[in-house]
């Protein structure tokens, strides 16, 4: 192409992360006991990070699978959370349970599955709309980021603006991988909307030998949060064993990602 004909090319947009900072929600897919949920705590606050996650209500396929510890999951995390200076995100499954896990965290995270239940969405609005606690809120396993976008209206336009999207993969015909993340959904939100978004490394993978690389491309394409999940003994978990990083994988993955995000000036919080 001659000098000319360049002249005339505007810069490409920048779609990268919204601020200098990278937050980083670790935590193990289920609360199991207070022993469990602390030794993770624990090593989430030396590594100087501030939020800390974990379910207490599980949303399984197969219903004889581990559901939950319920409220006493929440007890566990409020009490660790305070322990260890830590903030505590939990999903939220049902409207009724609003009002009880907005009383123990300081954020609610709305599931895949519950990407279009508007009857949850505008409760967990409206629960949280005096405090603007922190709502994360996951994309559904086969729904565009139109489709999502418009359903985050059914939270923000009952009293809370305060939501982060994560991406968590998509459900499409390829098997060697749990789903498919979408790593294009970091650029296309921050095009579309002014909303932070998270990146869940951890359910796309489904083995934790996959997770790394997965959060590495998320620094890359400019996300503003990763999700990922941390257990002391995964071999023994409850729910979700082959995606978990054990507590000296995840040091020696921050260590990576704390490289990757200082070359786009970031930095992991």
């Amino acid at each position: 192409m001659s000098e000319s004909k360049l002249k005339g090319v505007q810069g490409l947009p920048d779609y990268g992360t919204r601020t200098d900072e990278i937050t980083i929600f670790a935590g193990p897919c289920a609360v199991e006991s207070y022993e469990q949920f602390a030794t993770v705590a624990e090593v989430i606050a030396e590594e100087g990070l501030h939020w800390i996650r974990g379910g207490a209500f599980k949303p399984r396929t197969n219903p004889h699978s581990f559901q939950g510890l319920g409220e006493a999951g929440l007890q566990i995390m409020q009490e660790a959370g305070q322990k260890y200076g830590l903030k505590t995100l939990t999903e939220v499954m049902d409207s009724a349970h609003c009002p009880m896990v907005h009383s123990y965290v300081d954020g609610l995270q709305i599931g895949a599955r519950n990407c279009q239940n508007f009857s949850l969405l505008r409760t967990v609005g409206q629960v949280t709309a005096d405090t603007d606690k922190l709502v994360l809120f996951k994309r559904g396993l086969a729904n565009s980021v139109s489709e999502w976008l418009s359903a985050t209206e059914y939270i923000t336009m009952n009293g809370n603006e305060n939501v982060m999207l994560c991406e968590r993969g998509l459900r499409t015909f390829e098997t060697s991988t749990r789903f498919t993340l979408d790593i294009s959904a970091v650029p296309v939100i921050h095009k579309q909307s002014l909303y932070p978004i998270c990146v869940d490394v951890s359910h796309p993978a489904g083995v934790r030998d996959l997770v790394p690389p997965l959060a590495r491309a998320a620094i890359a394409a400019g996300c503003d949060a990763i999700m990922v999940e941390v257990h002391p003994d995964p071999q023994n978990a409850k729910s979700d064993n082959a995606q978990q990083l054990t507590p000296a994988q995840f040091k020696d993955l921050l260590a990576d990602l704390r490289e990757i995000a200082a070359v786009f000036g970031k930095k992991l919080v």
